[in-house]
């Protein structure tokens, strides 16, 4: 009896041992696989992110309008491969992150990227920001020049999307009950050849995850005259953009107009998510890019 009660509590202790071991002792391969989930706070919202690697600056992956973190997974080893350390983020209102009654806006993002940055030590940041992305990585250069190595644009903006207007008009569909069936139609229009039905799916699963109040703040956000000012991003900026009628002629000239240090790309045969159609591509582009301007030097 006194051996197996003795028995139980080295397994107890073994146990907990094992149930508290801190993330530093954990696998190396297993972190490199699936990064360390991590909170950082924000007011009084949580924001849910991965740290992937070590070091004082990062690649911050910024996803657009109603996705999360979990679309960059395919990128975050590649990059790792170029660089020593990768954070992905789910913005506030998306993935894990919490969704407060709040203003979505471009500069409540931008916060929130700071945010995981102070949280997870990064010093410096090259930020990728897909699709809304874009303006919110332009206006976190704005508050934080000095935390900006460099900028990928990832098909986003540096300008309206439209008048006021049409944006009212966009935006109605997403006001309104049928708001799930107006976004997938939306995002069906934005697949390239390349879009497999699977990356579609996730694509669009994140997009029915994100609550109504939050998908139509951040476009309100977007949709914000303010933020789409003339003023300089003086840091490196790669844009990597798809080749569509969405896009007038004049892009590159007004983008190197607000970005001096400007490499542009536009790739046809491909949509919106075209990082997602062409990964190793579009991940050989940021490492290049980095490389170009050295930035983020591989330890």
């Amino acid at each position: 009896m006194k051996t197996k009660f003795l028995t139980l509590i080295a397994c107890l202790t073994l146990a907990v041992i094992g149930a508290s071991l801190s993330v530093a002792q954990l696998p190396s391969k297993m972190m490199e696989l699936d990064g360390v989930s991590m909170y950082a706070r924000l007011d009084e919202s949580k924001i849910h992110y991965k740290s992937h690697g070590k070091g004082d600056d990062a690649i911050v992956l910024i996803h657009g309008w109603g996705g999360n973190l979990e679309l960059w997974n395919e990128h975050i080893a590649p990059l790792l491969k170029g660089r020593d350390r990768v954070l992905a983020l789910s913005l506030p209102g998306h993935g894990k992150s919490d969704s407060p009654q709040t203003v979505y806006s471009m500069d409540y993002y931008a916060r929130a990227v700071e945010a995981v940055m102070r949280e997870a030590k990064v010093k410096r940041a090259v930020l990728v920001g897909h699709s809304m992305g874009t303006p919110i990585a332009r206006q976190f250069y704005r508050k934080y020049p000095e935390k900006t190595l460099g900028i990928v644009i990832v098909d986003g903006s540096l300008r309206p999307f439209g008048d006021k207007k049409l944006m009212d008009g966009f935006l109605a569909g997403f006001r309104g009950p049928n708001y799930k069936e107006v976004g997938r139609q939306m995002f069906a229009g934005m697949a390239g050849p390349n879009l497999s039905p699977d990356i579609m799916t996730r694509v669009q699963t994140t997009f029915l995850n994100t609550p109504q109040h939050v998908l139509v703040s951040s476009m309100e956000g977007m949709a914000d005259d303010s933020i789409w000012g003339a003023d300089k991003v003086n840091v490196p900026v790669l844009a990597v953009m798809a080749k569509s009628p969405f896009w007038p002629p004049d892009t590159e000239q007004f983008y190197r107009g607000i970005a001096p240090k400007l490499d542009f790309v536009m790739w046809e045969g491909v949509g919106h998510f075209l990082q997602m159609e062409k990964p190793a591509l579009f991940d050989d582009a940021v490492i290049a890019f980095m490389d170009k301007h050295k930035l983020m030097k591989k330890g």
